[in-house]
C-alpha cells in the first residue's frame, strides 16, 4: 500500500505518543506538524527530523497531506476539523469529536459532501483486550447481554497535568474528558444507545493547580464534575455509568458486562491491554481469559492507521465519525437529562465497528 501522508496540528501533551506510534505503522508518513507555540512543535519533532514544522493554514491547504491529525484542545476541534474537510482532506480528531452537537453534525455533513473521511479517538477499543471481550460477547460466552456497569472515579487532573484549566470549562469535565473511552467501549460491545437519563453535580466551585508550571493558580469550575447516567441500549441491555472528578479513592471495576449465562470484567478502556476475567454460570470463581489479538501496549494511532487503510481499500474505518458523534450525543444527553429531569430519547445511532482480524500482530494493520 502507498503511504498516507499525515499532518499533525497540535503538539501538546498527547502528541508524543502519536508521533511515536505513527512512525511504527508502515502506511502512515507524518510529513508536517504545527502548533500555536512553535517551541512545542520543535520539542516534539526533535526525535523526528523528517517532519517539517509548518503553520496551521499550510497543513490545512497543502496538497502533500491526505489526513489532518487534529490534536488541538477540545474547543478548537470543530474549527480545525471543519477547515480540513472544507479543503478536501480527511481528518482524525482527538476526543471529543466536537464540543457541540451542531458542530459535529456540520462536520459530518461537509465530509460527506466533499467525499472525505472523519475519524476520532478514542481508538483504545481496538486494543487486544477489548477486541477479545467483543469476540467473547459475539460468540455467546456470557449469553445475551442484559446489563453493563462502568466507573471512572478520580479527583481530577490539576495535580499532574501541566495545563489543566480546560478540563473544568465547557466541553470538559469527567464525562467529556473520560466518558468517550467508556462509552465508545460500551457501544463497541453492545451497540448503540437509544435512550438515557442522568444526574450531575459540581462538588467544588474552585480547583487549585498543584502541578507545574501553573502551581498555585485557581480554576473556576464551569462544568459538572460528577455525572451518573443510565443507558438503554437498542439491543435491550441496560447500562449504568459514573464519571467523577470529585472522588479521592474507589475500589470498583472499570467495565463489567453481565449476560444471561455469565459476566465479563474488562480492563481500563483508557488503555489497550489488561486482564480480562469471566465468570460463567455454575462457576465458583472468576477466571482469567487470554487475549486473542495484538496491540496490548499503548497503541494510540491504530484508529488513524485503520482509517488510512480504509481510504485506500474503500472499506469503512472503525473509529469513525458516526460512532464519535453518537458518543457525543450520549454525553450531552446525560447533562440535559439532569438539567431537565427527563428521560432523553436519542436521535443519533451508529453501526458497531467491525472486529479486527483474529491474531493481528502489533503494527500489522495493513496485512
Amino acid at each position: 500500500m502507498q503511504k498516507t501522508r499525515v499532518g499533525i496540528i497540535g503538539c501538546g501533551n498527547i502528541s508524543g505518543i502519536y508521533f511515536q506510534n505513527c512512525h511504527r505503522f508502515d502506511i502512515i508518513d507524518v510529513v508536517a506538524c504545527a502548533d500555536l507555540d512553535q517551541t512545542k512543535a520543535e520539542k516534539v519533532t526533535a526525535e523526528y527530523p523528517g517532519v517539517q514544522i509548518r503553520n496551521t493554514r499550510d497543513i490545512l491547504e497543502a496538497p502533500d497531506i491526505d489526513i489532518v491529525l487534529n490534536l488541538t484542545t477540545p474547543n478548537a476541534h470543530a474549527a480545525v476539523a471543519q477547515a480540513a474537510v472544507e479543503n478536501g482532506k480527511s481528518v482524525y480528531n482527538e476526543k471529543p469529536l466536537t464540543i457541540s452537537r451542531e458542530d459535529g453534525q456540520k462536520l459530518l455533513a461537509m465530509a460527506r459532501q466533499n467525499n472525505v473521511r472523519v475519524g476520532c479517538a478514542p481508538d483504545t477499543f481496538l486494543g487486544g483486550s477489548h477486541q477479545t471481550c467483543r469476540k467473547l460477547i459475539d460468540d455467546g460466552w456470557i449469553g445475551k447481554p442484559v446489563a453493563a456497569t462502568a466507573f471512572m472515579l478520580c479527583h481530577g487532573h490539576e495535580s499532574w497535568h501541566p495545563d489543566p484549566e480546560f478540563y473544568y470549562k465547557k466541553g470538559g469535565g469527567p464525562m467529556f474528558d473520560m466518558g468517550p473511552y467508556y462509552l465508545t467501549a460500551l457501544v463497541n460491545l453492545l451497540g448503540p444507545v437509544k435512550a438515557v437519563t442522568g444526574m450531575t453535580k459540581t462538588s467544588f466551585d474552585e480547583r487549585l493547580i498543584t502541578s507545574q508550571p501553573k502551581y498555585g493558580t485557581k480554576i473556576t469550575v464551569e462544568t459538572p464534575t460528577h455525572i451518573a447516567g443510565i443507558m438503554q441500549f437498542a439491543a435491550g441491555a441496560v447500562g449504568t455509568i459514573i464519571t467523577s472528578f470529585d472522588v479521592w479513592g474507589a475500589d470498583v471495576p472499570f467495565i463489567e458486562i453481565h449476560g444471561t449465562e455469565g459476566s465479563l470484567s474488562m480492563p481500563d478502556p483508557n488503555g489497550f491491554g489488561g486482564v480480562i476475567k469471566m465468570k460463567r454460570m455454575g462457576q465458583a470463581e472468576w477466571q482469567e481469559v487470554p487475549t486473542a489479538f495484538g496491540h496490548m501496549e499503548n497503541s494510540r494511532s491504530i484508529g488513524l492507521a485503520d482509517m488510512a487503510v480504509a481510504l485506500q481499500t474503500g472499506r469503512s474505518h472503525r473509529a469513525n465519525g458516526d460512532l464519535a458523534f453518537h458518543v457525543l450525543d450520549i454525553m450531552h444527553a446525560f447533562h440535559e437529562a439532569s438539567d431537565e429531569q427527563k428521560f432523553m430519547t436519542l436521535e443519533s445511532t451508529c453501526e458497531r465497528p467491525a472486529l479486527l482480524p483474529l491474531g493481528l500482530r502489533n503494527y500489522a494493520l495493513n496485512e
